[in-house]
């Protein structure tokens, strides 16, 4: 569904924030790119989602992203960024309606049915409902990061773009948030990636996982494989499975 191909990102001449990282999402696969703080995760998402300049190509369904339309591109990717600076007085009902623009006439054109459907689900997916009627700047970090989380589900893509989606939610939304996102990807013609911090959740929801060093992909293919000590432990610089071991024994 999506190729990338040797995609590299510079933010100055010396250094390379990604370096050639080749990948591909296929139906119905949920890739988790891991790695620690400036490992390229978030700038790979960035690129695929085509809000960095980036060299390689990036093809989705076979057509590259560089030569489609916006409006088009929104029925095909949704993105959900790390944060979302507001600055603007709509409700969250409203935040939600955006993610139905491209499939309207404008903002201003009376809305289909299908469309209210979609954002009526979405409110109700990610426990907004009830904030409907709430201007977005009167809501906590969290409650922003739902609503456009909400905002990406109303949008209704074939292809999901998470940059640490979670980050801001409680336990309960988390949980509910990755039990969503897996089902969905497993309906036909759909797939996921997400940046993510919490290798638990990853190893817990990912089909596949890419791991990221300096801007490098030096682990790639199923979450196992990925996920091993050797693998961990050469990119995080520590013991991570011992790591998880000795936490949870605070538990039992």
């Amino acid at each position: 569904m999506l190729k990338a191909k040797n995609i590299s990102v510079s933010y100055n001449v010396d250094k390379k924030a990604l370096d050639g990282v080749t990948l591909e999402a296929k139906e119905n696969q949920w890739i988790m790119l891991l790695g620690p703080n400036g490992a390229g995760k978030s700038t790979l998402i960035k690129a695929l989602s085509r809000v960095l300049p980036y060299e390689g190509e990036v093809l989705i369904k076979g057509q590259d992203i560089a030569h489609i339309k916006p409006r088009k591109l929104a029925g095909m990717l949704g993105v959900l960024q790390q944060s979302n600076p507001v600055n603007y007085a709509f409700t969250v009902e409203e935040i939600v309606q955006l993610g139905r623009y491209a499939f309207r006439g404008g903002i201003f054109s009376k809305p289909r049915q299908d469309n209210e459907e979609k954002v009526e689900q979405a409110l109700l997916w990610t426990g907004m409902s009830d904030f409907r009627g709430r201007k977005i700047t009167s809501l906590s970090g969290g409650e922003r990061q739902r609503a456009f989380l909400a905002q990406v589900f109303a949008q209704d893509p074939d292809i999901l773009l998470l940059d640490e989606p979670s980050g801001s939610l409680d336990l309960k939304h988390q949980q509910a948030l990755f039990d969503l996102v897996r089902e969905w990807a497993q309906k036909p013609g759909r797939c996921v990636i997400s940046a993510v911090h919490d290798l638990s959740l990853a190893r817990k929801y990912g089909s596949h996982a890419i791991l990221l060093r300096n801007g490098k992909a030096p682990a790639q293919g199923s979450i196992q494989t990925v996920m091993s000590r050797d693998n961990l432990s050469a990119v995080y610089g520590m013991d991570v499975h011992q790591w998880m071991k000795d936490m949870l024994v605070q538990w039992a």
